[in-house]
């Protein structure tokens, strides 16, 4: 309350707050019980089905534009989340974004691991997964490389998979994607990586003990790392978000996609965690692929480094590292003033992104 009103003026001021707060209340219920699962929709932009490998599925978006450009983008998301939120919605969508400028895009689906996947290593997503996709699209559109765009821990996939067939990717773009692991700034450096740190969790008894890693244990591990902000403001925010429908579905869209977090694989989470959290292997040249080291310095082909000014969870100077360790004399970075999620939900983004990336591969086609 305000010190230089009237208590007279202070109590009218609190019941006409409380007037406005009831009847946003009751009209969130109204908006509310009007919602149906339909409505919620996510992943809206026609694709096909082309290629599955165990619980894996490579998808074809629907072209906007005939024909569209020549080389394919492969787009490869990370393990702890779904796909979809490349294209959570009609107006917020990179994919459909990306489609309307001529870029002909496919997609890896990791799907949902069970226990029969907790075998599963990085040699099996790098070498395994991700060079099938690869190999499929090119034999498709009878070429020799595509272009790879690489999203969070995808991108350090990516990373990996254009050091060991460098040949196979002709153009390689990275989005919010952590290279150097050990920025002390870094909120999920300090927790030791999507845990509570070597120094809290085993790493290896927590994979021996339940095999693959529970999405929900990540999932709270991710909201733990703003536990204020992720887990009380957002839904004393929420009140204000009631009475209009458009807001709300918003919000229930995001809550679906933070919450549906798949299962981990539990060797291959456990190598993610010990090499590239705790060792810092990659920059380091020592991670292990299959029977090959990643050597960064082989990545020559056009690369361009897309970041978040605001992230939280991938710092910006943890994504710029890239260009120390590379041998691309063709090295472009872009930045937006978002954070980690911004980066696919930001209408601003959505405005400027998706032309900065169309524009820089057909200037290399």
């Amino acid at each position: 309350m305000l010190p230089f009103l009237s208590w007279q003026n202070q109590l009218q001021i609190a019941v006409l707050k409380y007037t406005e707060t009831t009847q946003k209340v009751i009209k969130g219920i109204e908006n509310l019980k009007a919602i149906r699962e339909a409505d919620l929709q996510i992943g809206v932009t026609p694709k096909q089905a082309v290629y599955r490998e165990d619980n894996v599925t490579l998808y074809r978006f629907q072209p906007a534009i005939e024909p569209p450009f020549k080389f394919p983008v492969l787009i490869v998301y990370a393990l702890v989340n779904r796909p979809y939120m490349v294209d959570l919605q009609v107006d917020r969508s990179l994919v459909a974004n990306l489609l309307q400028l001529g870029l002909d895009i496919y997609l890896i689906d990791w799907g949902y691991p069970t226990r029969a996947d907790r075998w599963l290593t990085l040699d099996d997503y790098i070498n395994g997964y991700i060079n099938h996709c690869v190999d499929f699209i090119c034999t498709q559109h009878s070429l020799s490389s595509i272009n790879v765009l690489g999203i969070c821990q995808g991108g350090t996939f990516s990373l990996c998979y254009s050091a060991l067939y460098p040949t196979k990717v002709k153009n390689l773009i990275t989005m919010v994607t952590p290279v150097d692991f050990h920025m002390p700034s870094a909120l999920l450096n300090m927790q030791g990586g999507c845990t509570l740190g070597p120094e809290a969790v085993d790493i290896d008894q927590l994979v021996d003990a339940s095999g693959n890693v529970a999405g929900d244990y990540l999932n709270a591990d991710f909201l733990m790392l703003k536990p204020w902000q992720l887990g009380c403001q957002k839904y004393l925010d929420f009140i204000e978000l009631l009475d209009s429908k458009e807001k709300l579905l918003n919000f229930l869209r995001m809550e679906k996609w933070i919450f549906d977090s798949p299962d981990q694989a539990g060797e291959a989470y456990r190598q993610f965690l010990k090499d590239f959290y705790q060792a810092n292997k990659l920059i380091k040249g020592e991670v292990v692929i299959g029977d090959d080291l990643i050597n960064l310095s082989t990545i020559a082909m056009p690369v361009l480094n897309v970041y978040a000014e605001k992230d939280h969870l991938v710092t910006p100077a943890s994504s710029l590292a890239l260009q120390r360790y590379i041998s691309s004399t063709d090295y472009t970075v872009r930045s937006f003033p978002v954070g980690h999620v911004g980066m696919y939900v930001s209408s601003k983004v959505q405005q400027k992104l998706p032309p900065a990336i169309a524009e820089w591969l057909t200037a290399r086609a």
